[in-house]
């Protein structure tokens, strides 16, 4: 009898090109899908909640997968898998759901956290997880700017080229900026996103749009005339990957289903 399977995975993507299995580069759907068939013995295809990006972290990525030769229980699922999958990914948790369950297709929003060092010496420790911006941030007029992003708008303007959707459209349901201290004493921004859908490279766009207004370089209402432009040539550059983590993936409440939450 075929069984549906949902996975909330955590992974370092350091050292990955991205979600999607792609030929002769490790990926971290690549990995997953390897170590399912070295359990049943064939290959089965696994659907992730979206695609991360090459050198993009998560903390809980939403995964599912259809399985007719697994007899055990699903937390015996995830155990096994992690015996197979590589020390930077792990299986957090795993829950049989209602067959069908498709975790792409049925997600209802997603929460990103991106972290930067604002100044200070570069941490051996951290750089692989955070952006290291010199000099200066003013976040009070990056909060500023980051209002005009609040609500359902046409973000055109933060799509990159390369995946283009049926519609640009989305509603951000929230935009935190919060700032603190990194390990060194630096300082440390944190930025989380919220909405019911991203386009490729949105929140990295407008991660960096929001540092060009920090840096001074544009005015808060700038951000307001970006999105009326929809035009990308217009925002500021992309942000690094390595610092945006996928945190949460959320789903219709369902008592036999996970939502995709912290660990």
């Amino acid at each position: 009898m075929e069984r549906t399977f949902q996975l909330i995975l955590g992974y370092d993507g350091t050292a990955y090109a991205g979600w999607q299995v792609q030929l002769n580069q490790r990926t971290i759907q690549g990995e997953l899908e390897r170590a399912v068939e070295e359990l049943v013995g064939v290959r089965v295809p696994i659907v992730g909640s979206g695609r991360t990006d090459a050198g993009v972290h998560a903390l809980a990525q939403s995964a599912s997968l259809d399985l007719n030769r697994w007899r055990d229980d699903a937390a015996s699922l995830g155990r096994a898998l992690n015996t197979k999958l590589p020390v930077d990914i792990s299986v957090l948790r795993s829950e049989e759901v209602p067959f069908g369950f498709h975790a792409l297709r049925d997600a209802t929003g997603k929460r990103y956290r991106y972290q930067i060092q604002i100044g200070g010496v570069r941490d051996p420790f951290e750089y692989r997880y955070l952006w290291h911006v010199h000099g200066a941030l003013n976040v009070e007029s990056m909060c500023d700017a980051a209002s005009y992003l609040l609500g359902t708008h046409d973000f055109a303007c933060f799509q990159a080229t390369g995946s283009e959707r049926k519609t640009t459209v989305r509603t951000i349901r929230d935009l935190a900026l919060t700032k603190g201290e990194g390990r060194g004493g630096q300082g440390r921004l944190t930025i989380e996103v919220e909405a019911d859908g991203f386009l490729y490279n949105m929140v990295r766009n407008i991660v960096g749009s929001l540092v060009e207004v920090g840096r001074g370089n544009y005015s808060p209402e700038w951000m307001l005339k970006l999105v009326e432009g929809r035009d990308r040539n217009q925002a500021g550059p992309t942000a690094p990957p390595q610092g945006l983590f996928l945190i949460r993936v959320d789903y219709p409440p369902s008592p036999k289903s996970l939502q995709s939450t912290i660990i």
